[in-house]
């Protein structure tokens, strides 16, 4: 075999790919769900389908490594009295009042060949992140019947899994404003947030920690503090055609005066990240719920 690598080897290889693959694809499902909203009064109660995301990340956020992938998606809507998945994400109404909601929310970071990484080469690979946590949302304003201004507040707990075992890394809180337009350019809906990211120091020790066993000349060791993690802002849109369902995403991360900041492992102080979703809706109830 070529390089030194025999065959039970490289299928070894062959299998740690397939399972990075996979948890992209459970990583861009947790993202994915649930972002359909159709224009109309009556709805169904529930929509279910599959689909396709081609998309691009940075190895991490402050990498300069950008990665693309093509990944399964699945398409999830439920609009119940209480608990609803949709557009807005994962979300109970538990107070008698539309003013007041709590979120589910959650998010995910992909995993990291550090042999593939030039900042990290020679350091322990990266598990993939799942991060998972209540949110606190407050509408402070609609300013038409199709707008919503909300402050979010969500504080997630981030868990680092290979899906043999799971350690949890951290924690984070992202306030942020968030304005939703339903029914713009022509029948589109649209997102935008934005506010600040907080990490503590288990978090940023995760990404960005360099420990004396790996440090070289030109990576020299470094210890994480936690506070303050960067400012998040991402768009969105998205719009049903039929049963096609197009939705995309753009994400900015600006790292500029992180409590990271020093980090060897910080090559740029920009991240960007998106992808266009294409889903089909295969199934839908036969009950409807007023929008």
């Amino acid at each position: 075999m070529p390089f030194g690598i025999t065959a039970g080897g490289e299928r070894d290889i062959q299998r740690v790919r397939r399972t990075r693959i996979r948890l992209v694809a459970c990583l861009a499902s947790l993202l994915l769900v649930g972002t359909g909203e159709v224009a109309g009064r009556e709805l169904p109660l529930w929509e279910a389908g599959v689909g396709v995301l081609p998309s691009t990340f940075p190895a991490y956020r402050g990498s300069s490594d950008q990665q693309f992938y093509l990944l399964p998606i699945p398409y999830v809507v439920y609009r119940g009295d209480i608990l609803k998945i949709d557009r807005e994400g994962m979300r109970a109404r538990l107070f008698d009042t539309d003013r007041v909601e709590i979120n589910v929310s959650v998010n995910g970071a992909i995993p990291v060949n550090s042999d593939e990484s030039d900042a990290r080469n020679g350091m322990p690979d990266l598990d993939p992140t799942i991060e998972i946590g209540p949110s606190l949302d407050l509408v402070l304003d609609r300013p038409s019947p199709g707008q919503t201004l909300k402050l979010k507040l969500p504080v997630r707990t981030v868990i680092a899994t290979d899906l043999s075992s799971a350690r949890q890394v951290g924690w984070i809180f992202n306030p942020h404003l968030n304005l939703d337009c339903k029914d713009v350019f022509g029948g589109w809906n649209a997102g935008l947030n934005i506010g600040p990211l907080f990490g503590n120091r288990k978090y940023h020790a995760y990404y960005y920690e360099v420990d004396p066993v790996y440090a070289t000349a030109n990576r020299p060791a470094y210890r994480a503090s936690g506070g303050y993690s960067g400012t998040v802002l991402v768009g969105s849109m998205s719009r049903h055609f039929g049963r096609l369902w197009v939705g995309g995403f753009i994400r900015y991360d600006n790292l500029s005066g992180t409590a990271f900041h020093d980090s060897p492992l910080l090559e740029t102080d920009h991240s960007l990240m998106g992808g266009i979703a294409i889903a089909w809706v295969l199934k839908k109830s036969e009950k409807t719920v007023d929008r």
